[in-house]
């Protein structure tokens, strides 16, 4: 018997329950894993909540990334050896595999090998907040020198991981913050320049830092009333991409503005990527090259223990974290 974490209903962090299963024997194409490390993500606050991208089937688990050792394999599986340190990408839906527990299952294309240096807690921090943001920085929009990046809730983890990734193919990163309390720790963190937006004047940082040309890209996971001025902050034919809805207010266009700047928006999200056997390959070896070279560093906000998943709900939805947070068993 293990344990894992299911809710019954959607509803505030409460709603989260322990419970002993049996973890039945890996299918062909399934890999058992013994979990040491969970990384938390907001997309997980918000399927809780049954206010995700997809509806929740109950009774639901929940969870997209874990560290840990196989524990068995599929025989239909390759490439993974019983004990082996192993992590998962967030590839899958909810209703289908969850990581909120001892031991689980998983699909066997989502599993890859522990990059080499890492312990269980970094390793369960680093492939939602990486891939996610290379789909859009790397992958399509193909940022380089030259190009500015404006990074809005840059404390994040996927924030943090759009600063690494445009520093590492060279870009220049702008973080963009709501007040300075956060400041000095962007630029510590490796952002070129970091704006905090209720202090200052987005739009004419933004043209001061670029001579008066705009940003390239934008990478923003808010929305809400706020939006416009990111439209504003771009250059000619720039690019934004809208990744989150941390603003709960609706999201306006500015329809003139945009019709004189001819902006490219685009909704993105981790699957596109993660979704595709090549791409989910070319993502992961940039990420590893990455890590090897120490471009890309793992950032940790807080460790819980797994004994207390409510009340890392619960700190997860103050908004108040630089990193990531992750779960130890």
């Amino acid at each position: 018997m293990s344990r894992k974490i299911i809710f019954e209903q959607a509803g505030e962090p409460e709603v989260l329950q322990y419970r002993d299963v049996e973890v039945p024997a890996p299918g062909p194409h399934e890999v058992r894993i013994a979990v040491k490390a969970i990384g938390v993500n907001r997309a997980e606050s918000m399927w809780r909540r049954d206010d995700y991208i997809e509806p929740v089937s109950y009774p639901a688990g929940l969870g997209y990334e874990a560290a840990g050792l196989v524990d068995a394999v599929g025989a239909e599986v390759t490439g993974f050896a019983v004990g082996e340190a192993v992590n998962l990408i967030p590839s899958f839906s909810m209703n289908q595999y969850t990581t909120y527990g001892e031991l689980i299952l998983a699909p066997d294309y989502a599993v890859v090998k522990q990059p080499e240096g890492l312990s269980f807690t970094e390793a369960a921090s680093i492939w939602m907040m990486f891939v996610t943001a290379y789909g859009a920085l790397i992958e399509d929009a193909k940022v380089g020198p030259g190009d500015v990046v404006l990074i809005p809730a840059a404390s994040s983890s996927v924030g943090l991981a759009a600063i690494q990734l445009a520093n590492f193919a060279g870009a220049t990163s702008v973080a963009l913050t709501r007040t300075s309390a956060k400041r000095q720790q962007l630029l510590d963190a490796g952002a070129k320049h970091a704006i905090a937006t209720e202090e200052s004047d987005l739009v004419a940082e933004v043209m001061r830092i670029t001579d008066g040309k705009g940003a390239r890209v934008a990478f923003d996971p808010v929305g809400g009333p706020t939006f416009p001025k990111l439209i504003s902050a771009l250059g000619f034919q720039g690019l934004i991409y809208l990744y989150g809805a941390l603003s709960e207010e609706p999201t306006p266009l500015p329809v003139l503005e945009m019709i004189a700047k001819m902006p490219t928006l685009k909704a993105h999200n981790i699957w596109g990527t993660s979704g595709d056997e090549t791409r989910r390959r070319a993502a992961v070896d940039y990420v590893r090259r990455g890590l090897e070279t120490g471009a890309l560093k793992p950032v940790i906000d807080r460790v819980f223990p797994f004994d207390q998943m409510i009340e890392v709900h619960r700190y997860l939805e103050t908004n108040g974290q630089f990193g990531k947070v992750v779960v130890t068993l």
